[in-house]
């Protein structure tokens, strides 16, 4: 188990990181951009430094591993971790830059692989989401907090997310073979936020993604009942490869929803 302390503890620094992107949201902020093209602004390496030296307090033995400072840890370096904090110090750059609100901090706790503790939380609503497979998952809001699960049986039309940012042929072949669907637009990690409400049943992703950009989504759906598989129907593992990008993967909200058929297998 994960003591509530630090659970906690990791909370408020999600609320401090969060603080620290909303003071510059506010701005008139300059975009750069890396050498993948990704954009890159101040309020990303100002939540960067916010968490990072957050966990180095509470958590002086476990090293962290953040999109902002990835490239100074080598892939035999981090495979020997048996724990370590996965962040994304700011989670759908893209959607900051458009100023749509559909933004998140992540920081997920791994423990040999797993991914077991993650917190979700939303800069402009305030609203934040944590949990585990073994501890349940929770959404907070202000001094609100209440016990969060995915709707299942999912029944028809499902809900399923489609990423205002990344759409292509292969995503429109699986929603195609799903049925009658009512399709949502949203950003970030608020996706699998969505479907552990209960508000979004699948979230199918084929393409590059991060490990920082579902490691704390998976912790939350996790503890509230979901599944995030890989086409093998494998649940995602961590910190386990040479390169930190994930492949294909499939979140549900219902684990008992026919994926493989959608998947055209």
């Amino acid at each position: 188990m994960i003591p509530l302390e630090l659970r906690e503890g990791v909370i408020a620094l999600a609320h401090d990181a969060a603080a620290a992107i909303l003071g510059i949201y506010d701005s008139d902020f300059a975009v750069q951009h890396k050498d993948d093209d990704s954009p890159l602004t101040a309020a990303d390496l100002a939540a960067h430094r916010c968490i990072v030296d957050g966990l180095a307090r509470l958590t002086p033995d476990i090293p962290v591993l953040s999109e902002e400072s990835a490239h100074e840890v080598s892939s035999a370096q981090r495979r020997q971790w048996q724990r370590s904090w996965m962040v994304d110090p700011l989670d759908g750059t893209r959607e900051f830059v458009k100023r749509n609100g559909e933004f998140t901090v992540n920081i997920a706790l791994i423990e040999d692989g797993v991914a077991v503790f993650g917190v979700v939380q939303a800069p402009v609503t305030g609203v934040l989401w944590h949990g585990g497979a073994t501890l349940g998952a929770f959404r907070r809001e202000g001094s609100h907090e209440q016990a969060v699960r995915t709707r299942a049986p999912a029944t028809s039309p499902l809900r399923v997310a489609a990423s205002r940012s990344h759409r292509d042929t292969r995503t429109e072949a699986f929603i195609a073979r799903m049925g009658p669907v009512e399709p949502l637009g949203l950003g970030s990690s608020l996706k699998f936020c969505s479907l552990a409400d209960g508000r979004l049943d699948v979230y199918p992703r084929f393409g590059p993604t991060s490990e920082w950009d579902t490691a704390a989504g998976q912790c939350v759906l996790e503890g509230a009942g979901g599944v995030v598989l890989d086409p093998q129907g494998r649940p995602f593992r961590y910190n386990q490869r040479e390169a930190i990008l994930n492949g294909d993967f499939i979140a549900l909200g219902d684990p008992a929803l026919p994926w493989r058929q959608w998947l055209g297998e």
